[in-house]
C-alpha cells in the first residue's frame, strides 16, 4: 500500500472541490442560456478535472479526497448560487 502524501490528498480535496463548483457555474450558464460563460466554465471544470484525475490515478486512496472534495465543492456553490426569494442572502444574521 503506498502512504499517502498530504500535500497531494489536500491538492486533489481543492481540486475537485473547485471542479463541482465550476461544473454547478457550468450548469447555471446552460440553464441561463448564456454562451459564452458556460464554455469558459467548461474549459475550467476540464482543466480542473484533469488536474484530480492525474493527481489520484497514482494511488486509488485519493479518490476518496477527490469524492469529499466534489461533494463540497457542489455544496458550497449552491449554498452561494441559491438566494431565497425577497430574503437576505444566504449566511446573513438575522434581524
Amino acid at each position: 500500500m503506498a502512504a499517502i502524501d498530504p500535500l497531494t490528498a489536500g491538492a486533489v480535496f481543492i481540486a475537485t472541490a473547485a471542479t463541482d463548483a465550476v461544473y454547478v457555474m457550468f450548469t447555471s450558464a446552460v440553464i441561463g442560456r448564456k454562451r459564452i460563460p458556460a464554455a469558459n466554465w467548461s474549459a475550467i471544470w476540464y482543466l480542473l478535472s484533469s488536474y484530480a484525475v492525474i493527481s489520484y490515478t497514482d494511488n486509488p486512496f485519493y479518490v476518496a479526497f477527490a469524492a469529499i472534495g466534489s461533494w463540497a465543492g457542489a455544496y458550497a456553490s449552491l449554498t452561494f448560487l441559491h438566494r431565497p426569494p425577497g430574503g437576505p442572502p444566504v449566511g446573513a444574521a438575522p434581524e
